[in-house]
């Protein structure tokens, strides 16, 4: 299977989880870990060999399982601390017996899934009404860029800059936006304007938001609008 690039993956589409089924029994975690194991070096590097084996053996791990499910389980071993969403892997020093590393990869894996899953409920939830006028759509999508954000700086890794601009361009191309146009607007949005270990103010949150959302429909959004009040109290429930 050719290799799917980043580039690639900043397109909602290649990773929806409505595009992309994914079955998985008994069985299926049977043949996967039986795919993985044999990828295990039997004697490791560990840090006196600079970690060798064990890198090795992750991008073994990440070829058989990129190969095996497609472009969705691109980032299936994106831990926090790199700006992900998995929490279970902890890249090359994951790796140690067969056993073990092999149901440590399964269950990132599994909880990329679940955290796509996840987005594409919010993502549709978020989203402005086929119908909404141009006024109401403003406020959907600055409500729900500002929202975006906020998941990317609750992270609490530094690199939750590049978490918002992967999050706000998934969310731009799940509504139908072409990747490129999205990439622009999120771009001229933020344009250097987080900082790892700087939490960014509300104000600068709400500037992000409001920036796509008048470039996306010309209008600037509500603020405090009385009639929203319970599908704002919904939303910030939902984070």
């Amino acid at each position: 299977m050719p290799r799917v690039s980043f580039e690639a993956t900043l397109d909602w589409n290649s990773l929806d989880p409505a595009r992309h089924p994914f079955v998985w029994d008994e069985e299926e975690e049977t043949r996967l870990l039986a795919l993985i194991r044999p990828w295990v070096p039997p004697v490791l590097s560990r840090s006196a060999g600079w970690w060798q084996c064990e890198r090795w053996c992750e991008n073994q791990v990440d070829a058989v399982i990129r190969e095996r499910y497609g472009s969705w389980a691109f980032a299936w071993r994106w831990d926090l601390g790199f700006g992900g969403h998995v929490d279970c892997w902890g890249g090359h020093y994951a790796v140690t017996t067969p056993d073990e590393t092999a149901a440590r990869a399964s269950a990132a894996l599994l909880n990329w899934r679940k955290a796509l899953e996840w987005l594409a409920g919010r993502f549709a939830e978020l989203a402005p009404p086929p119908d909404a006028s141009p006024e109401d759509r403003s406020w959907h999508l600055e409500r729900a860029c500002v929202r975006l954000v906020t998941v990317a700086v609750d992270s609490g890794t530094d690199s939750w800059p590049g978490q918002s601009g992967r999050l706000l361009r998934w969310f731009l191309t799940s509504t139908g936006m072409d990747q490129e146009e999205a990439g622009r607007l999120v771009e001229a949005a933020i344009g250097g304007r987080f900082e790892s270990w700087v939490t960014p103010t509300p104000s600068l949150i709400d500037s992000v938001g409001e920036h796509i959302a008048v470039e996306l429909t010309g209008h600037l959004p509500y603020r405090d609008h009385r009639e929203r009040a319970d599908l704002e109290d919904f939303h910030d429930n939902r984070r």
